[in-house]
């Protein structure tokens, strides 16, 4: 069904809706200072270019086409087909001058399809009623503009042209820790968008650190455009689990809001995501989380991923099916890229953005206290179990620094990823071995002591013998396991980052050249094994102020490492090196104690799993939370 009025009002404005109707998505524009990288994630441009007038409206020459087949304009039919009980959507746009609106579709294999094509001449609203009965599978809507002579769009928009299925109070919670610029920039956004604002109840922010954000110099005008609805609540570092339960806390004792969507501080936001998340989640079929995809904060053309699922054997998080990653949208356009129309199913969505509605918490209870790593992948799990599903919904995305430009590996964050690992698999694992844990962390343990990470092993040893420990410590060790486990760290050299007065190496860069060529085929690796053991047992020379290689942080794999007895290797964001220096007493040891404890795991798992699916009530009540919050703040 097509129509075609000139309807008073204002296309893209909530307020200018019938009352029926509600805006689902705005259509946007690129702002002034986006690059033509960035550009493309907004309008498709060729030959010609859209002279911007706003966020909402720009210009065309006569002669030029352009295209909204683009990340945050196209229409993500098959996520709306597949879990909200819209049957149509409708496209509405206000337009002056003479030219063409043309409406495509796609396929969930990327088929595109001519849907129709409507004249505008004069000035006035087009409005387009669009079936998503055929995107079952996957696919989008978007709409091309052809300008015959001056074509000018004034707003663009996606509506609903009925009510949503549920009320929609939105919470925003902020988990901060000494970026308090950031937090206010997010804070800022979320305030000054007209339409996020007008949804808006309360944004808890939970500042753990103590670089304050009321003392940032745009706290005071972003606190007093959000008023009373401002909750911002201080208290000692309990890690990214701590902030984001004490922000879902907040909201369920002190606010109204229907739901709560999690924000990490250190995003940039296109604050309509918010927005499409709360009106898809009202929409849905039944009450459901509802995440925004990751786009590239370094390289903000790039998609760096669609969704995420628990490997249930490993025990890994990983892409879900016919997921794409690092998707650069400066190279392929959507339309160019079959694999970016088909449905992606999840199992939970990471907390850089994830909206809650309220009765989940209230049914399941708050996070685990992990500290950080872990709590988003098992809250979804939980959810999950519990009939609450999740979606990754395209264009409503954050931009966030990508977890390749960090060394959570095998840096501090190593153990808490080891034991909250353990933790969720206890929980939620069907395997009453612990499926791939034990030989993976073994293998994982091996693969650090050949690259001279001992802290990484002694950081994993430490989760380990926690784990095993049982659920009764996990509480108690929150205030204090970051500064135990930098206590750890310490002890070893690797761990060290060397930032000025790196040390000149003795052997010329060109060496690492004929090294990093990774072994490829059995017989191969098994050379390359081979090679590393006969190292790892001969004695090492005495350690000194210089390395024998300096190795790019890319070429840091175990088959170089393991060649050398000191060496000298780049962070992944660049900043420094780490000096590392082989050392076989301490790899005996520490590869023998993980072996041990990798047994022990295995044995005692069914045993551990019991203990603490017993004690997951303990672990995620408000009323222990209170406590732990009490804590922090004394």
């Amino acid at each position: 069904m097509t129509t075609t009025t000139a309807r008073p009002g204002v296309a893209g404005q909530a307020d200018a809706a019938g009352p029926a109707e509600t805006l689902l998505q705005r259509v946007l524009l690129p702002r002034p200072e986006d690059p033509a990288k960035v550009r493309t994630l907004y309008v498709e441009e060729a030959a010609h270019r859209l002279q911007v007038a706003d966020r909402s409206g720009g210009s065309l020459g006569a002669g030029s086409e352009i295209s909204f087949a683009t990340y945050f304009n196209a229409f993500p039919a098959g996520y709306w087909r597949r879990w909200t009980t819209l049957p149509s959507v409708l496209l509405r746009l206000e337009l002056r001058g003479t030219g063409r609106v043309d409406v495509h579709r796609s396929k969930a294999d990327g088929t595109a399809v001519h849907e129709r094509s409507v004249p505008v001449t004069g000035d006035g609203p087009v409005e387009l009623e669009l079936d998503l009965t055929p995107f079952v599978d996957g696919g989008w809507y978007w709409f091309d503009l052809v300008a015959d002579e001056d074509l000018a769009l004034v707003r663009a928009g996606w509506y609903a042209t009925r009510a949503p299925e549920r009320e929609g109070r939105l919470a925003v919670g902020i988990c901060t820790f000494n970026r308090p610029a950031d937090c206010v920039a997010a804070m800022s956004t979320i305030a000054s968008d007209p339409v996020v604002s007008g949804e808006l109840t309360a944004v808890v922010v939970a500042d753990q650190g103590n670089r304050k954000v009321r003392d940032d110099d745009g706290f005071a005008g972003t606190a007093a455009a959000l008023g009373d609805r401002l909750h911002l609540v201080e208290q000692g570092n309990l890690g990214g689990s701590g902030g984001f339960a004490r922000a879902m806390h907040e909201t369920l004792e002190h606010t109204d809001a229907t739901h709560l969507l999690f924000l990490d501080d250190d995003v940039q936001l296109e604050a309509d995501s918010l927005h499409r998340a709360l009106t898809f989640s009202r929409y849905t079929t039944a009450p459901m989380l509802v995440g925004g995809q990751m786009l590239h904060l370094q390289n903000r053309s790039v998609l760096h991923t669609m969704g995420e699922v628990v490997d249930r054997h490993a025990f890994l998080y990983r892409p879900a099916a016919h997921a794409q990653m690092q998707h650069d949208f400066s190279e392929d356009s959507l339309r160019e890229t079959p694999e970016l129309h088909r449905r992606v199913d999840v199992d939970y969505n990471a907390w850089w953005m994830c909206l809650i509605p309220r009765e989940v918490p209230e049914k399941i209870g708050l996070p685990l206290p992990l500290f950080i790593k872990w709590d988003d992948a098992e809250y979804g799990l939980r959810a999950k179990a519990a009939g609450y599903r999740t979606v990754t919904l395209p264009g409503a995305a954050i931009w966030h620094l990508a977890w390749t430009d960090k060394d959570d590996v095998s840096d501090w964050q190593a153990y808490f990823f080891a034991r909250n690992r353990l933790i969720a698999a206890a929980l939620h694992s069907p395997h009453t071995d612990g499926g791939g844990i034990p030989a993976s962390a073994v293998k994982a343990d091996l693969k650090h002591l050949l690259k001279l990470e001992y802290s990484a092993v002694a950081l994993h040893i430490k989760a380990y013998e926690d784990f095993l420990a049982g659920p009764s410590t996990v509480f108690a060790s929150l205030p204090t396991a970051l500064a135990d486990v930098r206590a750890l760290q310490q002890q070893y050299p690797d761990s060290r980052v060397v930032t000025a007065d790196v040390p000149e190496p003795e052997m010329d860069a060109v060496v690492v050249e004929g090294m990093s060529e990774p072994p490829v085929g059995k017989v191969a690796i098994a050379k390359a094994l081979l090679r590393a053991a006969r190292q790892a047992v001969r004695p090492a020379r005495p350690a000194d102020d210089r390395p024998q290689l300096q190795v790019p942080a890319q070429d840091a794999q175990w088959f170089v490492l393991s060649r050398l007895d000191s060496v000298t290797v780049g962070t992944a964001d660049g900043r420094g090196v780490t000096f590392r220096h082989r050392d076989p007493a301490t790899a005996k040891r520490l590869g023998k104690r993980s072996l041990e404890l990798n047994r022990e795991i295995r044995r005692r798992f069914p045993e551990l799993s019991q203990q603490y699916r017993d004690s997951w009530d303990d672990l995620t009540s408000q009323e222990a939370w209170r406590a732990a919050f009490g804590a922090a703040e004394r």
